[in-house]
């Protein structure tokens, strides 16, 4: 069997399986160890999978280096935001104290948002001054003001945050993988969320399906905690994670 052939076959073997393991390839190819191995090696350097100890998985997580600005991101699957935002509204309840992260996607929630009883707290000043507008009783923590997400950061805001005890908490996430969980650019940005997220009853994350197989610098929550709101996911996620499609 050509080596060309034998790159084809263990790449749609992964496809299929998304893991494989050196025995497994020397069996389903009839192939020896050696010879895997080295195909595994090739693959890797050409970046069409990852090598892992005892084999390899497939390669779908796509890196977030730069983060976009707010008004960079405001109108990408803005519908889509929309959607999942209305749903997330539709699970406040009038005695909640609510944690409402820095986000596009936290953001159109406010639009949503009626006259409530509920409180919430913010690490976005856009949020708060909007919430505030519409007569809904809010607190804005603390600490430096980021300019490219508009969000409150650092080490203040997050010992701030240790002293709330929230019902519920809505999160903004930049990017989502079964590995690395929920990622954000910035690791103050993710000390915050961290924090926020450890402090909260339940947990939800707003995630349009263009945040799956995306991954950031720093990891913030892992992708078993709390539900992931969103108008899509893979199969694959589904699997492992609370998912509810909005």
């Amino acid at each position: 069997m050509l080596s060309e052939q034998r790159y084809e076959m263990i790449l749609k073997i992964l496809e299929e399986k998304r893991s494989v393991t050196v025995t497994e390839l020397t069996r389903l190819l009839d192939i020896s160890e050696s010879t895997a191995r080295r195909d595994i090696v090739v693959l890797d350097k050409a970046g069409k999978l990852v090598k892992v100890f005892g084999g390899a998985v497939l390669s779908d997580n796509t890196y977030q280096a730069a983060e976009p600005t707010v008004t960079q991101r405001a109108d990408v699957n803005r519908e889509e935001k929309r959607k999942i935002a209305q749903y997330a509204v539709s699970l406040i309840e009038p005695q909640d104290f609510i944690y409402l992260d820095a986000g596009t996607t936290t953001g159109y929630m406010v639009d949503f948002i009626e006259e409530t009883k509920a409180t919430f707290v913010t690490n976005a000043v856009a949020h708060a001054q909007r919430l505030a507008a519409k007569g809904v009783r809010v607190i804005l923590i603390g600490g430096t003001l980021k300019s490219t997400t508009e969000a409150i950061v650092g080490t203040m805001a997050a010992l701030t945050l240790k002293d709330y005890h929230f019902t519920k908490g809505f999160f903004g996430t930049n990017g989502v993988s079964r590995t690395a969980g929920h990622t954000t650019p910035d690791a103050d940005e993710a000390l915050v969320k961290r924090t926020a997220v450890q402090q909260c009853r339940k947990q939800y994350f707003l995630c349009d399906n263009s945040k799956f197989n995306v991954v950031s610098a720093v990891t913030f929550a892992a992708l078993t905690t709390g539900t992931i709101l969103t108008d899509a996911a893979a199969e694959d996620y589904t699997e492992s994670a609370d998912i509810i499609l909005c």
